[in-house]
Parts: structure tokens; sequence; C-alpha cells
């Protein structure tokens, strides 16, 4: 894991910047459309890209999370493991890992050899998960304060040296 990480932050994919409201702010925005547009298209009976879109906003939200404490990280795998070790959310990575692992098998499996097989029902609950997600990340990322902030810099500064 810490090579993963390294090799990322060596490349200028993973690494501590300036926290920016501004950003978080539009990948807020970003998150929100990306959950408006799976509700479109799912409406529209396309469920395996109504699932890639709640991902995003899922995503997305993290981002936000993430640019308001001043991290970039340009790897859904990286953005995983640190909400695991670094912001130590357990039960904010189990969501996120799962609707990783559900758009993974949607995006770049076929019907017939997807894990599970995308249904009306599973992108509706994908869809409604995201939506209280992207509410639950919101709460905790707009009700932290400068010092939990820093601490959280700081771990991740002793996490990737």
């Amino acid at each position: 894991m810490r090579n993963f990480l390294d090799n990322l932050k060596n490349e200028g994919k993973l690494e501590l910047v300036d926290p920016s409201d501004e950003i978080a702010l539009s990948y807020e925005k970003k998150s929100g459309n990306c959950l408006q547009a799976a509700k479109l298209i799912f409406k529209a009976a396309l469920y395996e890209n109504a699932v890639g879109e709640a991902y995003y906003s899922i995503y997305n939200s993290i981002q936000s999370l993430f640019f308001r404490c001043g991290i970039k990280c340009e790897s859904h795998g990286a953005a995983a493991v640190l909400l695991k070790r670094i912001f130590v959310l357990p039960k904010i990575y189990k969501i996120f890992s799962d609707a990783k692992e559900e758009r993974i098998d949607k995006q770049y499996y076929v019907t017939p050899r997807q894990n599970k097989p995308v249904t009306d029902r599973s992108a509706q609950e994908l869809i409604s998960t995201a939506d209280r997600f992207i509410l639950e990340i919101g709460a905790y990322k707009n009700s932290l304060k400068l010092t939990q902030i820093e601490e959280i810099r700081e771990r991740f500064r002793k996490e990737l040296g």
C-alpha cells in the first residue's frame, strides 16, 4: 500500500495543497449534477449508466471534502485509502468502496460477465445511497474546524513522509 501511495505522490497525483473552499464548492456542485444526471438516466431505464453517475456523485463529494482539507488526490483507490487511514471514516470508506466496485462492475463488464447484473432496484439503491452519502459527507465537511483539518493534514504528512 505504501508503494502505491508513494508512486502517486511522486507522480504529483497525491499531495497536500492549500485548502480551498472554492474548489470544494465546485466539486460539491459537480457531485449534485452527477446525482441529478443519475436520476434522469434512471428514468430513461439506462441503469448501468445511472450506477456510474451515482458513483461519481459520491466520488465528487469526497473530492470536495479533500479540497476543504487541502488534499489533492487523483486516484479512486487512493481516495478509499485516505478515507480509511487519514480521515478515519470507516462507514464512509465502506459505502465508497462498495459503490466503486459496483461502478467498475457495471462500467467495464457486459451483463453476462457482471458480478451482479444491474437491475432497476440495484440502480435505485445506489442512487438513494448517493443521496444520503452526499448529505452525510457534506455535514461532516462543513462541521470541520481548522484544528481538525490540521490534524488530518498531519496524519497525511506522517503517512506519506
